[in-house]
């Protein structure tokens, strides 16, 4: 026969775009709208239902950034469409290719009772009487990734958005829908998408196209209507051909990855929730078989609070199974930049919301699109009791491909968790045949297993499912040449996943994503108030739980869980990266104000219990480790240190000296009791360097390999002072300067270096060199609970690719019996280099990221007034490095009081920390002590109690009592960790 397939599809496409689908409304009379734009913020749903409204006309542009339109369409049903189906169809400028990215709308009666999203791939409204009365709250949020992505733009931000409008509407008709040719329409694109992906001449191949031609040539092109159901019989046959015994089987869950907070503000987020809710729990009335997965408590907590209307019917398909509480977490949040402290919030808080709105608790951690994942998530996942966790985000990788789709990832204690990734490579599938393809051919473990999980619908901003989706999946449920599709919970998946795997392959270490490596440095206050409210809270609640056992203070259980649930919201994966609009991030710099404020007054209020009324300097000391005389976790008159002298160019101590050039540069730092130099021989630390910073794309998450071709080093001085203890210098760059202050305190190996900075560079990139003298052949870079090793060569190209990585408080190098670290108290990205040369032998390189300015999506990033600390730890062990980091972010704190006080707990042996004390979640008055092993081996020790306690337990990081009691010897607990072994106690008053 001759090869007429690209006539038959040729054929099929047109006469699906053309005249199928526009066949599906037909008949349309326009409605009679009327709208009211709003002025400013969105406004009370009742309040929008009770607005004033004016004739509005159909193609009348509407919508400037970020306001929001009230429009109301009514009408009635003509007579001679009875017992027809009836639709309203809207659109209100859309961009077919832009869901969740543009204007889009919920739909109200007139008692408030919501109906359903609407938006640019979900334009229909059902009519349930004859006479037709609906609201529209429509919201005109700006194209901010356009079809030339990554341009600079001011409409990220209300207060510098355009007052223009952006939106013409097209059409708000009452059509008919014809339902034959709707399915006629879905059978002609599954069909044609199979067919696309199939071997070019399989028989299964050659009966679809002939199948396709049959019912073309059975289809009036000018009686769409009435020949649609001829069409549809010329394709029952190949719709009902079974799928193979061996086809891949994809789990299907409905799904819209909504950010928390991105290219529009967490306000619209609210919305966007509501939205999507809306039209899922809709979707749910259409299709029984149905399922949806929304992961988030915050976004159901937005729900209850903002929008009762729709939290009632999420509540309710809740109940019936067939709305389904995801991930367990308060957001989707950032893995690799929150301490170990804020993630288990991130837990304990989700799972709460959770259990106590809905009566559930889930199984996985659900993070499909976070930038890169932690090594000390497996033990953390564990331990707060999940069985699994999902990604996707590794399948963006720039360089190498991940060799697993399910596997078990092993932590840095040895934990392990069973993980998929869905082998389609996205979050937002749409079940397209390409899609459903890709499962099949690229599912790493087909040997063994033929599972896999699709997240079904459009997300990032919201959708979700469509009905042609849903469409889509029936007929895909058993189709020969296609994966097999069932919409499952992702717990049936992963049942069934582990039951085909009982021995899956191991992965061990950090999910390191190869990409979006600048969002360990963009907006730098975000992070800052990030780092600094995670040890605020972690403070207060030392405080207010010492108080309420020491004093019976009232323990503030509301305050602290707003302010956490705060925190947590920021550490979204789009928040705390720094790669959201200006708007989202100057609300964050304000929240952090204000959390670090609150967490403050309560540690204030605790304090000045717990210190009595007094004229003494007390000195609280927030640190798991003993300071100036003054115990771990408690208070006392510290010890007078005399200051280190400053000699010519020298600042030293009984332990370090370090000489500064007249550039203001560490030109030597010697340990000495060793008498080594840390700084390598002919070099210079402290050394600011400036480089282009021009990704190809994604300018505020990337920062590409080709940025170190090009650097200047900021040698020029503009002044330089020395005190008693410091020398302070100021340099001037471009349109920016910089002064440092450098201190070094009596008995400390630390040379601390404050930094303040007017940054006014565009697309630079500043980072601080010290060249070590240290033959290192891994790092060791803090991550939560412990520290992660990451070779210092370039072998592969795994490691090549990990051109910058991320640490929390420090970053240490060390051969052998010597090292030296660097700590700070708000960055958190560094690189390394290895060098060689024939006098100075292997030399090991860090440095530390300071700051950025791309200019998308937020035009002026980190623009103004900059303040950053860190330090160089002279001759350090992970030990020193890990105290040195600590106190940096936890410094003593002094107030007027009476007298000091004891710790309610002590703990000895090397290697144990203490990371938090606070009381129980549920109000028992049950105090929580969290501990963990810092350096990577196995230690001993014991857990001191210092007031009385009548029982302790072991417990889930959920604060869930597990296991025997602990055994109370003496007021004193024994313990033995394993290497990054994080323990949770529960003691009893």
């Amino acid at each position: 026969m001759h090869d007429d397939i690209p006539l038959t599809v040729g054929r099929a496409t047109r006469v699906l775009t053309e005249r199928v689908r526009p066949a599906i409304h037909t008949d349309a009379v326009p409605l009679e709208v009327s709208f009211h734009a709003l002025p400013g913020e969105p406004i009370p749903v009742a309040e929008g239902l009770g607005l004033e409204f004016a004739p509005y006309a159909v193609g009348t542009p509407w919508g400037p950034a970020w306001n929001t339109t009230w429009f109301r369409l009514r009408g009635s049903v003509p007579p001679e469409w009875q017992g027809r189906r009836a639709e309203v169809v809207v659109d209100l400028g859309f961009d077919v290719n832009m869901p969740g990215f543009q204007c889009e709308a919920l739909v109200y009666r007139p008692d408030g009772t919501p109906v359903k999203s609407i938006n640019p791939r979900n334009q229909w409204i059902p009519v349930t009487s004859d006479d037709i009365d609906l609201y529209l709250e429509a919201a005109a949020n700006p194209v901010l990734l356009d079809y030339h992505p990554f341009l600079p733009t001011q409409e990220g931000d209300i207060q510098t958005s355009s007052t223009r409008p952006l939106y013409t509407t097209r059409r708000m008709d009452l059509a008919l829908f014809d339902e034959p040719v709707y399915e006629l329409a879905l059978d002609i694109e599954v069909l044609l998408e199979l067919q696309a992906v199939l071997p070019a001449t399989a028989p299964r191949r050659m009966r679809i196209l002939q199948a396709l031609d049959d019912a073309l040539d059975a289809l009036d092109l000018q009686d769409i209507s009435g020949t649609a159901a001829d069409a549809r019989s010329a394709l029952v046959d190949v719709l009902a051909a079974p799928a193979e015994h061996s086809a891949h089987h994809v789990s299907a869950i409905g799904h819209a990855h909504i950010d928390s907070a991105w290219l529009w503000p967490v306000r619209e987020t609210i919305r966007k929730v509501a939205r999507t809710a809306a039209g899922m729990t809709e979707l749910m009335e259409i299709d029984p078989d149905f399922r949806y997965g929304m992961s988030s408590a915050q976004q159901y907590a937005w729900l209850k609070e903002h929008r009762p209307e729709v939290w009632e019917r999420v509540r309710k398909a809740v109940k019936d199974g067939r709305f389904i509480p995801l991930g367990g977490m308060w957001v989707e949040s950032d893995t690799v930049m929150p301490t170990g402290e804020a993630l288990v919030r991130q837990f304990t808080y989700g799972q709460r919301f959770f259990r106590e709105e809905f009566g559930v608790e889930s199984q996985g951690v659900w993070l499909p699109d976070s930038f890169g994942y932690s090594p000390a998530l497996p033990q953390l996942i564990r331990r707060a009791g999940f069985q699994w966790f999902f990604t996707q985000k590794i399948s963006w990788n720039q360089v190498n491909k991940f060799p697993h789709h399910t596997f078990l990832w092993e932590g840095i204690d040895g934990s392990r968790i069973f993980t998929h990734f869905p082998p389609m490579d996205t979050y937002n599938s749409q079940l397209s045949g390409a899609e459903l393809a890709k499962a099949t051919n690229q599912f790493r473990e087909s040997r063994v297993a033929s599972h896999s999980l699709a997240p079904v619908g459009w997300g990032d901003g919201g959708g979700g499912t469509t009905r042609e989706m849903t469409g889509r999946a029936a007929r895909l449920r058993n189709l020969e040449g296609s994966p097999t599709v069932e919409w499952e919970h992702p717990n049936d998946f992963f049942d069934k996943a582990r039951a085909e795997m009982p021995h899956p392959p191991v992965w061990v270490g950090e999910l390191y994503l190869e990409l979006h490596r600048a969002t360990l440095t963009s907006q730098h206050r975000t992070k800052q108030g990030n780092r600094r409210s995670e040890h605020l809270l972690i403070e207060a609640e030392l405080w207010a739980a010492t108080a309420a056992v020491r004093a019976g203070v009232p323990y503030p259980y509301e305050e602290i869980d707003r302010l956490w649930q705060q925190v947590l919201l920021h550490q979204f994966h789009d928040i705390l990266p720094g790669t959201s609009i200006a708007w989202v991030h100057r609300e964050a710099v304000a929240a952090y104000a204000e959390i670090c404020s609150a967490a403050s007054a309560l540690i204030d209020a605790a304090c000045s219990a717990l210190a009595g009324a007094g004229a003494l300097e007390i000195t609280l000391n927030p640190a798991p480790f003993a300071r100036d005389g003054v115990a771990a976790l408690g208070a006392g008159v510290a010890a007078v240190v005399d200051t280190a002298p400053f000699s010519g160019n020298i600042l030293s101590n009984d332990l370090v000296s370090v000489t500064i050039s007249d550039e203001g540069l560490i030109t030597s730092a010697i340990d000495l009791a060793t008498g080594r130099d840390v700084i390598a021989s002919g070099q210079e630390g402290n050394l600011l360097q400036l480089h282009q910073d021009f990704p190809n794309m994604w300018d505020a998450w990337d920062v590409d390999r080709f940025y170190r071709n090009r650097v200047t080093d900021l040698r020029a001085v503009e002044s330089l002072t020395r005190t008693d203890n410091s020398v302070t210098i100021v340099r001037a760059f471009g349109k920016s300067r910089i002064t440092q202050t450098l201190t070094l305190a009596p008995g400390s190996r630390v040379l601390r270096i404050d930094q303040e900075t007017d940054w006014h560079e565009t697309e630079k990139f500043l980072k601080v060199k010290f060249p070590f003298d240290v033959r290192a052949e891994h790092v060791a870079a803090e991550t939560q609970f412990g520290y992660q090793k990451r070779v210092t060569h370039t072998n592969t190209s795994w490691e090549a690719a990990k051109f910058e990585a991320s640490m929390h408080r420090f970053v240490l190098v060390e051969e052998p019996g010597f090292g030296a670290a660097l700590i700070t108290d708000s960055t958190y990205g560094y690189d390394v280099t290895r060098d060689s040369d024939p006098s100075a032998g292997v030399t090991t390189t860090v440095r530390l990221s300071l700051l950025r300015a791309p200019r998308f999506p937020d035009p002026e990033t980190d623009q103004g007034r900059q303040t950053c600390s860190y330090g160089l730890v002279i001759g350090a062990s992970v030990a020193e490095a890990t105290e040195a980091g600590l106190a940096l972010n936890l410094p003593p704190r002094v107030v007027r009081g009476a007298h000091g006080f004891d710790p309610l707990v002590s703990l000895t042996g090397e290697g144990l920390l203490i990371s938090s004390i606070k009381l129980a979640d549920d109000h028992s008055g049950d105090v929580i002590v969290r501990l963990y092993e810092s350096q990577g081996r196995r230690a001993t020790g014991t857990l001191h109690l210092h007031t009385e306690f009548t029982g302790a337990h072991p417990a889930t990081l959920l604060e869930h009592p597990e296991g025997e009691p602990l055994p109370l010897t003496d007021s004193a607990i024994p313990l033995h960790l394993t290497p990054f072994e994080v323990r949770t106690l529960r003691l009893t008053r």
